[in-house]
């Protein structure tokens, strides 16, 4: 369980003792002796070989680190943490040999989720999600971006994006919040996408975005969901209104939604396991992160893996993130999405550390102030119970987090 900010101690001092892993640093440096960072006002003031450390530091509170191993704390990019109610009989159903398109056809998948949200209230959103964003914090993550997308009308969308800045606030995370109003098309408009698609573009994004809840607008585009041209629609809406966009995109099939999303200079593109040449080399030029989400691929059971080498050939970085969501991925560990990256999609170790670090803070916007430590950035980092940076990706199951320092403020400290 991982304690409310107003019972959080300063992570102000000096944190000694450390050894950083590879790729820690804002700074790319390499410290190959004990390094120490030092705390102020929540922020990372200075860090180093701890030998190095200035002389107007030495009096400050001291905070031993043991030769802890030290990353940057987790980013989680892609998450659709809020919604009300389960959908653990579709997993049986697909067992059974059902598709995800046939369940959704039947009014099952998203859809499903919609009824269940639309039936709770703010509070029984919050305390349905809190629990789940509990588990993600216990494994470092001290970040996270947060969907809308199962109100689909606009009552309901404001309501799940109102439960994550709740979250965000109650639990001391950095919460990114992401309009997704174009995630599949509620029942009261069965037949008129474009409709929707319309109301969507001139009436719900233009509210919440005036409302301070949005940060970034996302769609779902897919033969089941909506077309390049209801995308394109949408992300005209998002520019107008000075918001970044990202995708879900290629997922199911080559829609070409990569392509479109880079033109519009996308965050990034997600899931894209039929991601096609074209649409990589638009994202390279854009500089658009590819996230990848092996828990949905795992949990899809599917076969078509996303395009790795040619993605690490071209230079696109590589961001790994749970998905999490009650239909496709109702995974609660972004480590053990480490994990499957390397297993399932065969990323080396260090790829897959900066996939859940440096490269999910740079698909959130995140790049100046999180998935890295260096001067001048807010202090999110963790301290873990591991001898090797690989241990990470190695073992699943395990909660190895010794100390987690979120916003500065010390949000876990487990007995060693």
């Amino acid at each position: 369980m991982t304690m409310k900010p107003a019972n959080l101690a300063s992570a102000d001092g000096v944190w000694d003792h450390l050894r950083l892993a590879p790729g820690a640093l804002a700074d790319d440096r390499a410290i190959e002796g004990e390094a120490a960072i030092v705390v102020a006002d929540g922020h990372v003031r200075w860090v180093g070989d701890r030998t190095a450390l200035p002389a107007d530091c030495a009096a400050l509170p001291r905070f031993d680190g043991g030769g802890a191993l030290v990353t940057p704390g987790l980013v989680d990019c892609h998450t659709h943490l809020v919604y009300g109610g389960q959908r653990a009989n579709e997993f049986a159903l697909r067992l059974a040999g059902a598709s995800y398109e046939e369940i959704a056809q039947a009014g099952g998948g998203i859809v499903s989720s919609v009824r269940a949200t639309r039936e709770a209230d703010e509070d029984a959103l919050f305390a349905q999600s809190a629990p789940r964003l509990e588990q993600l914090l216990a494994d470092g993550v001290c970040a996270i971006e947060i969907k809308s997308g199962y109100g689909l009308a606009l009552a309901h969308e404001r309501k799940q994006l109102r439960v994550a800045r709740r979250l965000g606030e109650a639990y001391g995370v950095t919460v990114r919040t992401t309009f997704l109003g174009a995630h599949a098309l509620p029942p009261e408009y069965a037949g008129r996408s474009d409709d929707y698609i319309d109301r969507v573009c001139r009436e719900m994004l233009p509210a919440l975005a005036a409302e301070g809840l949005v940060d970034a607008v996302d769609v779902f585009c897919e033969r089941i969901a909506f077309t390049l041209a209801q995308t394109e629609r949408v992300f005209q809406a998002a520019q107008a209104l000075g918001l970044p966009v990202k995708l879900h995109a290629e997922q199911l099939s080559d829609m070409g939604g990569a392509a479109l999303a880079a033109r519009y200079g996308a965050l990034s593109c997600d899931h894209i396991e039929h991601l096609s040449a074209e649409g990589i080399a638009a994202m390279r030029e854009a500089g658009t992160v590819a996230v990848l989400l092996p828990g949905a691929f795992y949990t899809l059971r599917d076969t078509q893996l996303p395009p790795i080498a040619a993605l690490r050939e071209a230079g696109v970085p590589m961001a790994v993130s749970t998905d999490h969501n009650p239909g496709t991925s109702p995974a609660l560990s972004l480590l053990l999405m480490a994990n499957m990256a390397c297993t399932l999609f065969r990323l080396t170790v260090p790829e897959a550390l900066a996939g859940i670090t440096r490269h999910a803070a740079r698909a959130l916007g995140l790049q100046d102030t999180h998935g890295a430590i260096g001067p001048g950035m807010p202090a999110n980092f963790v301290l873990w119970q591991l001898q090797d940076a690989a241990e990470l990706a190695y073992w699943f199951g395990q909660r190895p987090p010794r100390t987690v320092v979120r916003q500065g403020r010390i949000a876990l400290e487990a007995t060693r």
